[in-house]
């Protein structure tokens, strides 16, 4: 008997193999489609779009206490219990929905991680299938913290699922996972403390900004534990402790009723057995070209989180991408990376961290003459009416064509704003053409005139 062929082969079934199996599906390829958890993936499950439901409820907390006394006498209540059941009615019905479409499709599906057998062969389910492209589109997954306890710490699937909320919390990690749910629970009453090896949050964003989002987050009573290597975590009686050693070697130990793993996420590659398939990967993922296509294995693609492409860990980019893997496979034009447009990255805190575009030494070495304009303006209308006390903005502009080149902003609604900046660097707007602009106001994005 022989192996079951296919012309395309997906592993993932989030945004980008989703994309990519039905694209390839209706130009009538033969597509399977396989996934070892809930089909859709994870934006739609267990990340972004659940994580920005309970930001909803905090978004609420955040503006009444803020309010308290200028018209708002009395603060709201709330149950996370009515939350997590309206969070549901998102997620509950996306793994049926998902695959009922696919079935609609006619694509064949696998409810397994397939493992390499070789360049186009996999095993699945106890199968055996080949394929002329296989297109890999796991993304990422939870990393393992390689300490003692490691067993003991949730990740932020499992904080989501969460019947009730604990007295404390330690989060370990202080990215983007880590201070979104840290200031979810902060603000649903939990003590959180937020311990990172590294010497304040979020690296990878202006650290300008970043301070005053760290002393946002202490106002609301969150504690900050940095230059601290996480070594051990102990179950106590009723508590966890988390052991860890200090800049100068000092022994740090912290108690809570609950830990959360938020130490980031890593390529979800482990089952796929890729060495079989000759197919190269590194820490940051499957090795691509500009393609999107394995540079060891030209039947094999990759996109999504998992590819090791210039691409950010963005639900937006998995889009692209996939759209560069289907060209590819059905020989449509544009089909390689000619370059990655703007990539905005939102820390959905309260207030939202937004950045966009270069950093500031960044422009320096590539060599742009630069006028940095950064200001710290709570006093401005918008910021002022609702009685916010963090607002700010670092805006890098060419001084030779006028053009923005990046823009880093904090604020209640940073998320929003920063598109704005997008469409500038994307457009080509420069300072001139944007100020001489008219914008509803007043409105947050009438800002933007005075930011540049």
């Amino acid at each position: 008997m022989g192996f079951e062929h296919f012309d395309v082969f997906v592993i993932g079934t989030g945004t980008a193999g989703k994309s990519v199996a039905r694209e390839c599906v209706e130009s009538g390829k033969k597509v399977a489609i396989a996934d070892n958890r809930e089909f859709g993936g994870t934006c739609a499950n267990r990340g972004c779009d659940p994580k920005k439901v309970l930001v909803g409820l905090t978004e609420i907390l955040d503006r009444a206490a803020k309010m308290k006394g200028n018209g708002i006498t009395e603060l709201p209540e709330w149950s996370w219990s009515e939350l997590l059941q309206f969070k549901k009615k998102f997620t509950s019905a996306v793994p049926a929905a998902t695959e009922k479409k696919f079935q609609k499709l006619g694509l064949k599906m696998y409810h397994q991680s397939p493992k390499f057998l070789d360049e186009i062969t996999l095993s699945v389910e106890g199968k055996t299938v080949t394929a002329d492209k296989i297109v890999i589109a796991t993304g990422n997954r939870p990393l393992e913290l390689k300490i003692p306890g490691r067993e003991f710490p949730i990740n932020s699937d499992d904080f989501m699922e969460l019947e009730e909320l604990p007295e404390s919390m330690i989060f370990i990690g202080a990215g983007y996972i880590g201070m979104e749910f840290a200031h979810i629970a902060a603000r649903c009453g939990v003590d959180v403390t937020v311990i990172d090896g590294a010497p304040r949050p979020l690296s990878n964003f202006d650290e300008d900004m970043v301070a005053y989002l760290q002393q946002a987050s202490e106002d609301i009573g969150i504690k900050f534990v940095f230059n601290a290597k996480v070594t051990e975590v102990e179950q106590l009686r009723k508590n966890f402790r988390v052991h860890a050693n200090g800049k100068n070697g000092e022994k740090i130990e912290l108690d809570a009723r609950l830990i959360v793993n938020a130490a980031g996420r890593v390529p979800s590659i482990d089952e796929l057995e890729l060495e079989k398939g000759n197919v190269a990967f590194s820490g940051k993922g499957i090795e691509v070209n500009e393609n999107l296509q394995s540079t060891t294995n030209p039947n094999v693609y990759a996109c999504g989180d998992v590819s090791a492409s210039e691409g950010l860990p963005l639900t937006p980019l998995s889009s692209q991408e996939a759209r560069i893997v289907t060209a590819n496979i059905l020989n449509l034009e544009r089909n390689k990376i000619a370059h990655y447009p703007p990539q905005p990255s939102v820390v959905f805190t309260l207030p939202n961290l937004a950045s966009v575009g270069l950093h500031e030494k960044e422009a320096r070495e590539k060599g742009y003459d630069i006028q940095v304009e950064q200001k710290n303006v709570p006093g401005w209308f918008n910021a002022k009416r609702i009685n916010s006390s963090y607002y700010a903005y670092k805006t890098i502009v060419d001084k030779k064509t006028g053009l923005v080149l990046g823009a880093h902003l904090i604020g209640d609604d940073a998320s929003e704003m920063i598109n704005m900046f997008v469409m500038a660097i994307c457009g080509k707007l420069d300072c001139r053409t944007l100020k001489g602009m008219i914008f509803s106001y007043p409105s947050w994005a009438s800002d933007i005139k005075a930011m540049v």
